[in-house]
């Protein structure tokens, strides 16, 4: 056996024990192997003649070279890697010619880029369905020009950092989700030819990508189903503040995740049938104008969603939106609302108003309750004009990291002062108010006297 940890095939001795497994059918045998790593899944064939080619039409494979990370020294390749080179041609070569339904392919010690494009290329010919590479070489030649046009792709994940050559013709017929992950976009019409070529396409996740190339690019489809775009540089906002214009128009889309300074302008054509959406934009002091404008404008594209997590940051851009209260449209569908930060002495008033525009709000989620240092009393100017949604419509309120100050209390007096169709109050305590059981006594008692407009509403604490 190898350093490597077992990649060259041996024997064993066998015992003469009755084998009910391999009694089994063998497309059962496949699903079980398919949970093994594939190094361990070949070395099945030593078990015994009814298992000695079942591990070659294995229908999922999967190559990592990242136990090789630790061994690399001084810049070249370790003994280990020629056992893993091996390992993979191997398994590969020895093959039979059934259809591979997940190939996942990790090198980021292995950079020899014709091998590494042979072992795709050799997966495309096999029909994969869901393909997985995560490729530290810097070539785009690994990637085969073929692969772009895969009658057979139905999952499609690439991260690689470089810029990723599209072929004239790009064809994914049966294409259904597709992630790019650190990938440099080259330019406009390869990029629509990308996205135009995925008829069927239900899931797009683009991280880190880099748009520096594109200026305006349409991601346009009516199957579409849910968008993820991250787009948070390494070191801050981008120096170039007119970045790319994204048109997205899918009518169909029911998530949207969007996390980035909107360096790239966002807008959301139709969006008409979206159910979730989580958006996190950091309020940086560079471009603060640009940035608070794009926030306004991503916000009213919003206005269908039916369930919205906000960070307070994105609330912090409303702050600096000039009458931005004046120009927002109603959020007429919108049942829940998340905040995902810690609400803020200046960002409390900006929920207020926002709950305002959400007349069938029925719950609200404080994930990280309110900061320490607010001071928010029952006569404070948020409570002069109670939103509708909190008096007609809210049915659960959940309040987390709740550390039981003064501000917090007051806020929980106050809802269940104005929620009179309140159904659920639900107070998780942070951890240091957990490991105080005397704390944790009192607070229980003070929550029980507090009156509630709502004779049906329950207040749980944990």
């Amino acid at each position: 056996m190898s350093d490597y940890g077992g990649y060259e095939l041996h024997e064993i001795e066998h015992t003469h024990m009755i084998d009910v497994i391999s009694n089994l059918p063998d497309c059962i045998l496949h699903h079980i192997l398919s949970f093994m790593p594939t190094k361990e899944v070949v070395k099945t064939s030593i078990l015994s003649t009814r298992w000695k080619n079942l591990w070659a039409s294995v229908p999922n494979i999967d190559f990592d070279d990242a136990l090789l990370y630790a061994s690399e020294v001084d810049g070249r390749h370790p003994p280990e890697v020629t056992s893993f080179v091996n390992f993979v041609e191997r398994v590969l070569r020895l093959r039979d010619a059934s259809n591979i339904e997940k190939f996942r392919l990790s090198c980021r010690v292995c950079f020899n880029a014709s091998q590494i494009h042979s072992w795709i290329y050799d997966a495309i010919m096999h029909n994969v369905q869901e393909l997985d590479l995560c490729l530290l070489a810097e070539d785009p030649s690994v990637i085969p020009r073929s692969m772009f046009d895969s009658k057979s792709l139905v999952s499609l994940k690439i991260e690689m950092n470089c810029v990723v050559e599209l072929p004239s013709r790009i064809s994914f017929p049966r294409l259904k989700i597709l992630h790019l992950s650190l990938v440099t976009l080259s330019n406009d019409d390869s990029t629509e030819k990308l996205f135009s070529g995925c008829p069927v396409l239900e899931e797009l996740v683009l991280l880190d990508c880099e748009w520096m190339n594109l200026k305006n690019i349409a991601i346009s489809s009516s199957t579409l189903k849910s968008l993820s775009i991250d787009d948070l540089p390494y070191f801050g906002p981008l120096d170039d503040p007119s970045g790319c214009k994204i048109k997205i128009d899918a009518a169909n889309l029911t998530f949207l995740k969007y996390i980035g300074y909107l360096s790239n302008e966002i807008f959301l054509d139709d969006v008409s049938s979206l159910v979730k959406a989580f958006i996190h934009i950091p309020n940086p002091k560079e471009r603060q104008k640009e940035v608070v404008c794009r926030t306004v404008e991503m916000l009213k594209g919003l206005r269908y969603v039916e369930s919205l997590r906000v960070s307070n940051s994105t609330l912090e851009s409303l702050i600096c939106a000039d009458n931005w209260l004046d120009h927002f449209p109603v959020f007429p569908n919108m049942r829940n609302l998340v905040l995902t930060m810690e609400i803020q002495n200046h960002t409390v008033g900006v929920l207020m108003d926002l709950l305002n525009l959400c007349p069938n709000l029925q719950s609200i989620r404080l994930s990280e309750g309110l900061e320490r240092c607010m001071r928010l009393g029952e006569n404070h100017l948020i409570w002069s004009t109670i939103p509708v949604c909190m008096s007609n419509c809210l049915k659960t309120v959940t309040f987390k990291n709740f550390r039981a100050n003064d501000s917090e209390i007051c806020f929980v007096k106050c809802v269940l002062k104005y929620a009179r169709v309140l159904e659920r109050m639900e107070i998780r305590c942070c951890k240091s108010q957990l490991r105080d059981l005397k704390k944790q006594r009192e607070l229980r008692k003070e929550l029980e006297t507090i009156a509630r407009s709502s004779a049906a509403c329950v207040v749980k604490l944990s």
